[in-house]
């Protein structure tokens, strides 16, 4: 685990999941076990943890420990996985989204502006779809959706543009090879720019919105009363539904019908009025930190 992932607002996800000995919880991102080990050492000797994770990478990061339960796929499955293993009912889910360190630092996998590799980017290598093959085949009208929605890119319509013009003659397989394909197009600070273009792709290759609005869907029928689902996200679309699933009960995705009034059964409730974000003393430590927020909910 040592240099995979730093797991973000570890003590302040571990005190807001209010780990019972005997509980049975899960980890929906494992990543490098941060998270994970902190539970594991929570838990009694009749406690569970379930933890999943669709990165093959992961799994080099699992301890020996009976009461942990590993499965390797992605947290949309959540409620299928669970009931799988017979777990009916859990104490409480943590979900760490975005991508982990060890992603950005391994030039192999494609996610980092710094590092040559080539244009991938998928979290589960299982799949088909990557950066480069998603900007291949998109049309011009897509390209610019995903780049304005996504990435919040100033000129996304002249990006896609460029891209439909150019991507028939210039190769684009790594990294450096789409950074020279896009530059004469690049506005402002270009590591800025290039980070949120670099995010919209990230985000449709492994369809992070879908996953995450599959899971929130889940959580009431996999939450028992009195559990606890406590969600750190990284940039404001996530954090947006996230915030609107623990306030009306559905994610802000979905818009709620402005003719109907219909009395809500909300299934959970914040349990602080504001998200949870690093301390002074964590964001020295780990500047990735910075764009955290932990927000929590209580199963009613």
């Amino acid at each position: 685990m040592e240099g995979y992932h730093v797991p973000v607002l570890y003590q302040e996800c571990l005190d807001a999941l209010a780990i019972q000995p005997n509980g049975v919880y899960v980890d929906a991102t494992f990543g490098g076990g941060g998270h994970s080990r902190g539970i594991l050492a929570a838990l009694g000797p009749k406690g569970k943890l379930v933890a999943f994770d669709q990165d093959a990478d992961a799994q080099a990061n699992l301890p020996a420990d009976d009461r942990l339960v590993f499965v390797p796929q992605n947290f949309r499955h959540l409620h299928r996985f669970l009931r799988l293993h017979g777990l009916e009912g859990v104490d409480g889910v943590l979900a760490d989204l975005g991508v982990s360190s060890h992603q950005f630092d391994a030039g192999e996998r494609g996610f980092s502006i710094r590092f040559e590799g080539p244009f991938d980017m998928r979290m589960d290598r299982r799949t088909s779809l990557t950066a480069q093959t998603l900007v291949q085949s998109y049309t011009e009208q897509a390209l610019h959706k995903l780049f304005e929605q996504y990435g919040e890119v100033t000129n996304a319509k002249t990006l896609a543009k460029h891209i439909v013009t150019q991507r028939s003659h210039q190769p684009f397989a790594s990294i450096e090879q789409f950074k020279a394909m896009i530059a004469p197009v690049v506005k402002g600070n270009p590591n800025k720019y290039l980070a949120q273009v670099f995010q919209a792709l990230r985000i449709v290759v492994n369809d992070e919105l879908g996953a995450l609005q599959d899971m929130l869907y889940q959580l009431p029928s996999v939450v028992k009363p009195g559990g606890r689902a406590a969600i750190i996200t990284f940039h404001s679309l996530e954090d947006r539904m996230v915030k609107q699933f623990f306030k009306d009960g559905i994610p802000s995705n979905e818009p709620e019908h402005p003719f109907l009034s219909v009395e809500k059964n909300l299934p959970f409730r914040s349990l602080h009025k504001k998200p949870v974000t690093a301390s002074e003393e964590e964001l020295k430590k780990n500047s990735r930190s910075r764009s955290a927020k932990l927000r929590v909910g209580i199963r009613n």
